[in-house]
């Protein structure tokens, strides 16, 4: 029987700001050693496994991110599954339930979480082999990973007789978490699960029949365009927003567990990062343009300027084109209130980095004041911007680099290096790069208004017309 592979991405990973963002969450960025992802290593992970195509369920804002990475992973995805808002696992494992229990009663379901680390994939493969006959009866089955420390930042899993499970506890504190270490019986819990759809199916509409029938609702109210099925997003918004622990399997009499015993981390902080990632003789981590003198057990990493440290120690400095955090490993958690902090202030710092990914390529904002804003746009080989109009602005693109098709109204012109239009108000425009090299202008926007959803489009290769966020 093949293993149908769920893979969730969601949460925004608030802890790693500045480096996560809203638009641009954790499962995205690189935060291990190598330039591939944590979703793109999660990918990865299936290689040996009999798999079919992954079910991926993802934000609809990051259906582009999801669908970029998956390519530059060489995966098809089997679907993936839109939620118009966030609602924790146990919604997003059901959705992916309703798309499996229209095609296969007993298809057997892996669902990993997209941002967490193993260090042995073979490992982790005798643990589903281990789990299918388990599955197959009708068990839901948790991961469980043997502890290497007593780590507070965890759930646990107590394993009963057998496989099974006796109790699952959520973080205790330092010292409860000792003396799970002690005991050999607690494992952490991983959030990895196995199990058949009918089984969750099943123990859902028993425990909570309430997110059983809003995502059942939502599910049917949906619609399939190109490889995406968009959630019905009025249903879904009355679903409860709970986990698979605390839905189901703490509840359910049918919990079983197979240990994991290798290197795990959902990577969950600063500190978590900088223990999985690779350091120097200092033990630092350090990324981009930096200086150290005198510095140890800390994570530098620069993105655009010079960052140099100095007699520090347990330091977490991490610099973007638009923030500097500086913090202790301490208190690596409590990021995440900064985030909420930016969030009360609606601060675009809380959203989105000045480099905006897009469909056709990326935006990066340079300068703006009062009645303007400049930007760097930059197009990817192929690729088109959508029809639109602006009714508060006027634009003016200079082309620096490759060569631009321009449509303004019912003209079309091309534009080479060193040449430029102007776009008035009002006017249906759109950008295109026919070349096989990528397209790079920039864009001057004068106007009384200069928020990204003043915009209307007429057409979009990308199916955005109801979009409103802009290019």
């Amino acid at each position: 029987m093949k293993i149908h592979p769920v893979i969730l991405v969601g949460g925004a990973g608030s802890r790693f700001w500045p480096l996560s963002r809203e638009r641009h969450p954790k499962p995205f960025l690189p935060l291990a050693c190598g330039p591939n992802s944590l979703f793109q290593k999660t990918l990865q992970r299936l290689q040996g496994l009999s798999a079919s195509n992954p079910i991926v369920v993802c934000n609809e804002a990051h259906r582009f991110l999801a669908m970029e990475q998956l390519t530059l992973a060489g995966q098809t995805p089997e679907v993936v599954l839109l939620e118009p808002l966030r609602r924790n696992t146990a919604p997003a494992l059901t959705l992916s339930v309703l798309w499996l229990l229209a095609r296969e009663q007993d298809a057997l379901l892996l669902i990993l979480p997209s941002d967490h680390l193993i260090e042995s994939n073979s490992v982790f493969h005798d643990a589903v082999a281990a789990g299918i006959p388990l599955a197959q009866q009708g068990q839901l089955v948790a991961f469980g990973v043997v502890p290497s420390s007593p780590h507070t930042g965890y759930g646990y899993i107590q394993r009963g007789q057998g496989s099974q499970v006796a109790a699952f506890v959520e973080k205790p504190g330092s010292e409860t978490a000792k003396q799970y270490l002690q005991s050999g019986e607690w494992f952490w819990n991983s959030g990895m699960f196995l199990m058949k759809a009918s089984a969750w199916s099943d123990e859902l509409q028993c425990h909570q029949p309430s997110v059983w029938q809003a995502c059942q609702h939502a599910f049917h109210e949906g619609h399939h365009e190109e490889g995406f099925y968009f959630i019905g997003h009025e249903p879904f918004k009355c679903c409860p927003s709970i986990s698979i622990d605390y839905a189901v399997m703490e509840k359910t009499k049918r919990a079983a567990m197979v240990p994991l015993a290798t290197g795990w981390s959902d990577i969950g902080d600063w500190a978590s990062f900088h223990a999985n990632a690779d350091q120097d003789e200092r033990h630092n981590v350090v990324q981009g343009d930096v200086l150290c003198q005198d510095t140890q057990d800390s994570v530098l990493i620069a993105q655009q300027r010079l960052l140099v440290a100095v007699g520090l120690k347990s330091i977490i400095a991490v610099e973007t084109p638009d923030a500097v955090l500086v913090t202790t490993k301490e208190k690596a958690q409590d990021v995440k209130k900064i985030v909420e902090q930016l969030q009360q202030l609606q601060r675009p710092e809380a959203h989105s980095h000045r480099r905006v990914h897009k469909p056709w390529g990326s935006y990066e904002v340079l300068d703006s004041g009062p009645g303007f804003q400049v930007k760097r746009i930059t197009v990817n080989a192929g690729a088109s911007l959508s029809l639109q109009s602006h009714q508060h602005r006027a634009e003016h693109w200079i082309v620096v680099h490759g060569t631009a098709k321009v449509t303004k109204d019912h003209e079309t012109i091309t534009l080479d290096a060193n040449q430029s239009t102007y776009i008035p108000a009002e006017t249906k425009h759109r950008l295109e790069n026919v070349e096989q090299d990528t397209l790079d202008i920039i864009e001057v926007q004068v106007g009384d208004y200069l928020g990204e959803d003043d915009i209307v489009r007429y057409e979009d290769r990308y199916h955005r017309l109801n979009d409103r966020s802009g290019t």
